[in-house]
Parts: structure tokens; C-alpha cells; sequence
């Protein structure tokens, strides 16, 4: 078929454009690497939409087709590297006119779009007035009907990018967490000279109509007062801010931190200034107090891993809902609901998300608050109790206040401490005695009633307030069980009458409740509640898929994977074949090769030959014959470090660098117990202090129920964790209890691993051949 009017024949295979708009987020370039690369594998051809709506206007050399490599490099880089701009030709009809036109000049009819709320408006105003805009392009003589024939249809999906995590109906967008992390990173920094000085800090980070970022930054920091649009102070905030400091300093608290959002208001919807709440801790308290304005520093810099993990997942199932989608279909936008990728109507979201702005022009801020989410909601009411254990309403009568003791068990991992911290603020909020057992079960069996110290120890606000960025255990943590003394074990439960036990830790934490829980009959100080909240690198607790510490440890790898990348890259033709933690698991591996790109990952769950390394090597050599002198070029395999006792890490560097035949390097890189972390992550301390506020009012739930009654009761042994899109208990007893229906008691993690599926999508994007694909240098199957 000829060319009618310089328009093209139809592709024989489909093309699926993707662009970025509105302002840039890190993990955009994300975003765009996975819809190329799943393009690509599922069969279609990729086109890039460069610098936003301004580039569909414009067209011509503004929309080009993207290879496989093109995208290489993509995953590591802040910003949007295809560029983004604003376009008011886009916002009248000519301009869509125009950009329809470029559309099928190029013969696409699918977009993929990254940007907030306004940009993904503007692609659903498109997809309606498509069949509107081809008619016209016919009638005014620009097309003929037989070129606009084969794309009658135009099929969109979207993927929230922003910083703010604005939008209704998911839990997170592209980008938040890796502007919460710098906000995170400053705020930490400030705490050192803060205290030095006794100085008071109002930090204003960005959201002029979304609050999230403030309220997240507050409880991941232990801010002690936040201004947010959707919740503004009551009247009289002045009294009631200056009270809660007050109150701070005079526990020994030696630094206040103010985080203030930059659309705050009061009720009245009168705007709240930095400068405003300045004046009043240095007038009203003798304060001495800064402002720090951070400014677009929150918006810049690389992706962290979560924001990597979410863009990746989230471009291939934008792409996945572009070859499913029908005529009929509405216009889908990719969210997330804890842990669960899901798809969701784009304009009601975004009505939604409009409706809150309109809530709170309105006043109506507690509207505003239910259309946020419930998730939101939540974070903000534990942070008020939590920042102020001041609240007589909520104290329970004297039959009802409980000593809860808290126990870390197992390694050291990041959100350890704000998960203590979290128990011991509500605890005190609601007249509990919280008890710390230090040094974990051996310290209770060997060193209780030392002195002049012992192990156990009730807790006071200020021992805990500053543990809200610290990473490792405070309390000290270890892989001791009760069963090395469950008699001494449950003699100290009776001597300091705990009446509820909270055991934050890993599998070592499930195996000593459980150790526990069939002890009961022969020991009643064993009939308690108990709840585990998993806190483990190696996230293989069963009954969640996310455990504390994991995020902290992801993020760690990712920036130790990106400085060995770089100096694999420089030399241009290096491997490095780098190890990972997780023992008998390999979430923390498939992870980390899904948010850095590496060419492989090795994991205890899938078998590791002699054949697989074979094929890698063979995989290897045609993509460093290949590179065409390519930068970015340096390669990486993660190896779990469970994952063959054979083939270490050195072994396969050792046999790469071998059948490289000089055509190429390789090296072994173990960054061990660095992965542990430091600080931990904000996504580890806000959801250190959402779920243990869980745990703690799961406890109190079982408050006046008998020792007889817990011992048969299965959930009174139970872990908080995440499943799917919810946050569950899961009773660890009983016939269809974790221990025995959900965990593998050999391999320490449970039966069924939710993201062992996502080990496939790392090997997609990577190129990665399976067994039995034919060798491209000798025809072969590998």
C-alpha cells in the first residue's frame, strides 16, 4: 500500500507511545525504561513523546522510535530524561488537532502517560474527543478516511508521577518517596546542630494543596508540631503549639523541629508562614529558632529503590493494560494499594482528587481527610498521639492499662528502633506501663535483675524520642530463643507480670512466639497476647510481604550497586558479579536486580548450574560484541548469598572472567553486613509507626479476657503484616495457622513468596534469555 498524503502504511506491528508531563519525579526515567522493554518484548514498537504535550504538537524529530538499549542507564538517573515542558497549544482543540495528526503520521494509537493530576486530564479530554478529531482531520482535506481507518481507536493509561502524592485512590506515587527521602536527609541533618544548640528548626518542604509530604516528613522525623492544608490547627494553635514544645523541653528534649507545608493555612484559610511560626517560639518561648526553606532540592537526584520498584512494575502493567484494553474499556491509571499493583478508573481518581481542593475551599476539612484515603487518616491521627503523650481523653481507666513488654529478636534492622519508639508513645498515651527487655531473650534469661541495671526495664518518652532516625536496636537484639530456657523465660514473665508481649524481629522472632505459644500449657505466664512485627532484611517472614528493614536495606544495595555500575561502566567492559543478604531467601536479590537492571539475579528458589551460568556467559558476550562502544555499558549479576554452595560469588566471577577470553572482566563485589543500613528509610519509620500502633490496639483488644480463654483463642499469637492490599493478623496457632499451613520450617521463609513472579519481569527487561533460546553466535540452544 502507498503513502496517501505522505501518511505511512499501517505498522505491521502496534506502536505504543509514552511520554512524561507536568513536573518531573524521580523514577520517571523508571517508568519510561519498562514500557520501551516491555513494548519491545511483547511484540510492539516504542516511541518516546519527547519533552511532554509540547512534543506531540510539535512532532517531527519530538517523537522517535526507542530501541532496546536506548533506555539503558534510564533506571539510576533523577529527573525525566525524554524532558517535559508545558503546552498551552495542547490545551486548545487545535493543538490536540495537531497532535492527533502526529499520532497517526507515526503510526501510533496507544500512549502511555507519566504526570500528575492536569496532564492526565488532558490525555482523557484526548481519548474522548478522538474519534472527533479524525473526523475533522478527514473533513478539512489534512487525512483521508482510508489513512485515519486503522486507528478509530486511541487507548491511553496513566501512571501517577509526582512528588507530592496527590492523587486519590493509591497509595503512592512515582517520585514521593524519593522526595521524602531528601526532605528525610536535610531534616536528619538539622537534628545534630539543633541539639548542639537547643535551637528550634520550622522547616517548609512542598505541597501547596496536598499535605502528605509534611505529615510524612513529621512522623518519620519526630517533628513536633505539622501544618498541613488538609487538617489546618484549630483555633487557638498558637497556645496549643507552644504547649506541646513546652512540654518537649521540659522533658529534655533539646531540639524542636516545625514542619510547615507550603499551602498551610488555619481554619480560616488564612496562610501560615514559616516566618509566622518563627516569631512565635522566639517571642513566646525564648526560642532560638531558624527557617529552612528546602525548596526543588526535595524534587531532584536519583530514584530511590522503592520509586524504581514501583515505575518498573507500573510500566509493565501500563503496557500489559494497553494490549488488554477494548473500545469499551475506561481509560485505566496504574495505582497501588499496599503492596498490590492494581488498575483503577483515571478520571474518578482524578475527581477525587479535586474534590479534596474543593473540600478544603469549602472548610470542610474533615472531608478533606476521608477523600485523602483511610491510610492517610490513619498516619495522622498515630502521629497525634504519638508527638504528644498528653491526652487525658484517651487514657484507659486503671482495669484496663496493660504492661506491655517489647523485645527485638533476631539481626539488627533498620525500623527497629521508631517501631519501639511508636509502642512506647501510645503506650504512655494510653496509661500502659511499656516494658524494654534488653539484649532479647538471653538478656531476660541471664541478666533481668542485674545491677545496678537489668535487662528489664520500664520506659520513659524521653528514652525513646530520639530514637526516631536510628537505625540498629537500642534495646540490643540477638538470635537467642526462649527454648534455651523457657523455664527461666517464663519465670520473668511472672516475676514482671507482663501482661502483653510485642516481639519485633524476624524469623527468629516468629520461631520464639511460636516456641512460646505451645508452651502455654505447661506454663500460664505464656497465656498472654502476642504479636510479631516482622523487622528483617531478608523480608521472609511468613504472613507478610513486607517486613521493616527491608526498604532500608534495598535502598543501600541500590546505592552500592549504582557506585559499582559507574566503575564497571567507565572500563566499559566489566561485570560484576555482586552479593547479596537474605539467606534462605531471594527477595532482597530479585529486588535489587528489578531496580537497578541487572543482567541476572541468582536466588536459593531457582536452581543454579553449570547450564545456567553457560547461558548467562553466552548472553554476556553477545551483548559486549554488540555495545557498538556504548557508555552505560557495564554489566551486573546479583548472587543471594544461599543462592549454590558450588558456584560463590568468586567461583562464577572467576568462570565469567575465564570464558570472557579476554573480551571482557569480571569481578566480585560483597558488600556483607553494609547492607543492614544506616538510618532507616522514611517508608521503614512511617510504616514502623502505623503498624505498631496496629499491634498495640490489637492487644488491647484482648484486654479482660482470661488466661483460659487466650490459650484458645488462635489469634491471641498472631503477625501484623501486609498481604496483597491489605494489613492483616494472621494467627500463627491453629489448623490453619502460619506455623503450620504457610511456613517452610527448612528453608526459614514462608511456602508461597509473593514476588517469586516478579523474578521473571527482571529477566525480561534485561534481555535475559531462557533455557533452550538458540545461541545468537552459534546458533545453539542455550
Amino acid at each position: 500500500m502507498a503513502p496517501t498524503n505522505g501518511v505511512p502504511p499501517p505498522p505491521k506491528k502496534r506502536r505504543i507511545g509514552v511520554m512524561t508531563s507536568g513536573g518531573d519525579a524521580p523514577g520517571m526515567n523508571g517508568a519510561v525504561r519498562a514500557v520501551v522493554r516491555t513494548s519491545i518484548h511483547m511484540g510492539c514498537e516504542a516511541y518516546a513523546i519527547y519533552e511532554g504535550y509540547d512534543g506531540l504538537v510539535q512532532g517531527g524529530d519530538m517523537i522517535k522510535q526507542m530501541l532496546w538499549d536506548d533506555v539503558r542507564g534510564f533506571l539510576s538517573r533523577g529527573g525525566t530524561l525524554i524532558g517535559t515542558a508545558r503546552c498551552m497549544a495542547f490545551m486548545e482543540r487545535p493543538g490536540r488537532l495537531k497532535a492527533a495528526k502526529n499520532m497517526i503520521l507515526n503510526g501510533i494509537d496507544a500512549l502511555v502517560i507519566c504526570g500528575g493530576d492536569g496532564s492526565l486530564t488532558g490525555a482523557d479530554l484526548f481519548r474522548d474527543e478522538w474519534p472527533g478529531l479524525l473526523e475533522e482531520l478527514v473533513s478539512n482535506g489534512e487525512l483521508k478516511a482510508d489513512d485515519t481507518q486503522p486507528y478509530q481507536h486511541l487507548n491511553i493509561v496513566g501512571l501517577v508521577g509526582s512528588i507530592d502524592n496527590d492523587m486519590s485512590g493509591t497509595d503512592a506515587t512515582i517520585g514521593c518517596y524519593s522526595s521524602l527521602e531528601r526532605i528525610c536527609h536535610a531534616v536528619d541533618d538539622v537534628f545534630d546542630t539543633a541539639a548542639s544548640h537547643q535551637r528550634g528548626f520550622v522547616i517548609e518542604v512542598m505541597g501547596r494543596h496536598c499535605g502528605w509530604l509534611a505529615l510524612m516528613a513529621s512522623i518519620a522525623t519526630g517533628a513536633d508540631f505539622v501544618f498541613i492544608p488538609e487538617k489546618p490547627p484549630r483555633a487557638g494553635w498558637e497556645d496549643q503549639m507552644c504547649g506541646i514544645v513546652r512540654t518537649h523541653r521540659q522533658r529534655g528534649k533539646r531540639r524542636t523541629i516545625i514542619i510547615i507545608a507550603e499551602g498551610a493555612h488555619d481554619v480560616n484559610l488564612t496562610k501560615i508562614t514559616p516566618n509566622q511560626v518563627k516569631d512565635l517560639l522566639t517571642q513566646r518561648l525564648r526560642l532560638d529558632t531558624r527557617v529552612t526553606i528546602l525548596g526543588h532540592t526535595q524534587r531532584g537526584g536519583q530514584a530511590c529503590f522503592y520509586d524504581r520498584w514501583l515505575s518498573t512494575l507500573q510500566g509493565v502493567e501500563a503496557v500489559n493494560a494497553v494490549l488488554e484494553a477494548t473500545p469499551e474499556t475506561v481509560t485505566p491509571v496504574i495505582t497501588i494499594r499496599e503492596n498490590k499493583i492494581e488498575r483503577s478508573d483515571l478520571m474518578e481518581a482524578v475527581r477525587l482528587t479535586k474534590s479534596v481542593s474543593k473540600a478544603i475551599e469549602q472548610k470542610d476539612f474533615d472531608k478533606a481527610m476521608e477523600l485523602r484515603d483511610a491510610e492517610f487518616k490513619e498516619y495522622y491521627n498515630s502521629y497525634m498521639i504519638t508527638t504528644s503523650t498528653d491526652h487525658p481523653r484517651l487514657r484507659l481507666p486503671p482495669e484496663k492499662q496493660l504492661r506491655i513488654a517489647i523485645v527485638h529478636v533476631g539481626a539488627p534492622a533498620g525500623g527497629m528502633n521508631p517501631a519501639t519508639r511508636a509502642a512506647v508513645a501510645y503506650c504512655l498515651t494510653r496509661g500502659h506501663t511499656p516494658i524494654s527487655i534488653h539484649n532479647g531473650f538471653p538478656g531476660l534469661q541471664r541478666h533481668h535483675d542485674d545491677k545496678p541495671l537489668g535487662a528489664v526495664r520500664e520506659v520513659k518518652w524521653i528514652d525513646v524520642d530520639p530514637w526516631v532516625n536510628e537505625g540498629g536496636s537500642e534495646i540490643g537484639t540477638n538470635r537467642g530463643l526462649p527454648s534455651a530456657d523457657l523455664k527461666k523465660t517464663a519465670e520473668c514473665f511472672e516475676l514482671y507480670k507482663f501482661d502483653a508481649l510485642f516481639v519485633i524481629g524476624g524469623f527468629e522472632a516468629f520461631t520464639a512466639v511460636s516456641e512460646m505459644r505451645r508452651a502455654r500449657a505447661e506454663y500460664p505466664s505464656f497465656r498472654i497476647p502476642m504479636v510479631v512485627l516482622p523487622a528483617t532484611v531478608s523480608n521472609n517472614v511468613p504472613g507478610t510481604e513486607y517486613s521493616l528493614g527491608s526498604d532500608t536495606c534495598l535502598n543501600t544495595l541500590i546505592t552500592f550497586c549504582d557506585a559499582i555500575r559507574q566503575s564497571a561502566s567507565s572500563s566499559r567492559r566489566r561485570v560484576f558479579v555482586i552479593e547479596t543478604q537474605g539467606g534462605r531467601s531471594g527477595y532482597v536479590a530479585t529486588m535489587a536486580g528489578l531496580s537497578i537492571g541487572a543482567l541476572a539475579v541468582y536466588i536459593p528458589e531457582e536452581r543454579v548450574d553449570i547450564h545456567t551460568i553457560a547461558r548467562d556467559i553466552g548472553f554476556l558476550r553477545h551483548n559486549f560484541a554488540n555495545d557498538k562502544g556504548a557508555s552505560r555499558a557495564g554489566k551486573i549479576i546479583l548472587r543471594n548469598e544461599k543462592a549454590s554452595a558450588t558456584y560463590t560469588t568468586q567461583v562464577i566471577a572467576d568462570m565469567i572472567a575465564e570464558e570472557a577470553q579476554g573480551r571482557f572482566e569480571a569481578k566480585a563485589a560483597v558488600p556483607g553486613h553494609y547492607q543492614q543500613g544506616g538510618k532507616p528509610s522514611p517508608m521503614d519509620r512511617i510504616r514502623a509507626l502505623r503498624m505498631s500502633i496496629k499491634c498495640m490496639q490489637y492487644i488491647e483488644g484482648f484486654t479482660g479476657k482470661s488466661p483460659e480463654e487466650l490459650m484458645q483463642d488462635d489469634m491471641s499469637a498472631a503477625v501484623i503484616g501486609v498481604q496483597g492490599s491489605e494489613v492483616v493478623f494472621s494467627a500463627m496457632g491453629g489448623e490453619r495457622g502460619l506455623e503450620s499451613v504457610a511456613t517452610d520450617w527448612k528453608d526459614r521463609r514462608p511456602k508461597a513468596e509473593f514476588w517469586l513472579g516478579m523474578k521473571d519481569t527482571v529477566d525480561i527487561l534485561s534481555g535475559r534469555p531462557k533455557a533452550g533460546t538458540p545461541c545468537r553466535e552459534c546458533g545453539r540452544p542455550l
